[in-house]
């Protein structure tokens, strides 16, 4: 723990600097623009939509869940290596959530615009 202390007060030092000075130049920035007359609006980036925030994560957990499940059923009847096989259907499995959440959302979005 001593050894990292000196690298992480550092760490948060420049952090802090550098943060301080990114919020400073870009308000200058939009102070500027504002007196040459643009519009503030621009400022202002339109968030996207979190509708569909709790079916992604639902789908995640599920999907972890499901490959925590099938890791434990492959080190139990395989001679497969238990990191391996719990890593690799975590991701199997969590990552087919989250591409299926993807079709479904597009589905869902261009029903939506027809």
């Amino acid at each position: 723990m001593n050894e990292i202390t000196p690298i992480l007060i550092t760490a948060i030092v420049f952090g802090t600097i550098y943060g301080l000075f990114f919020l400073f130049v870009r308000r200058r920035e939009r102070l500027t623009m504002m007196e040459k007359g643009f519009d503030p609006s621009l400022f202002y980036v339109e968030k996207p939509s979190t509708r569909f925030n709790s079916l992604k994560y639902g789908m995640l957990f599920i999907g972890v869940g499901a490959g925590i499940l099938v890791g434990n059923i492959l080190t139990v009847t395989t001679a497969l290596n238990e990191e391996v096989a719990f890593f690799s259907m975590i991701f199997l499995f969590g990552g087919s959530a989250l591409v299926l959440n993807y079709l479904l959302e597009t589905r869902e979005r261009n029903n939506n615009k027809s």
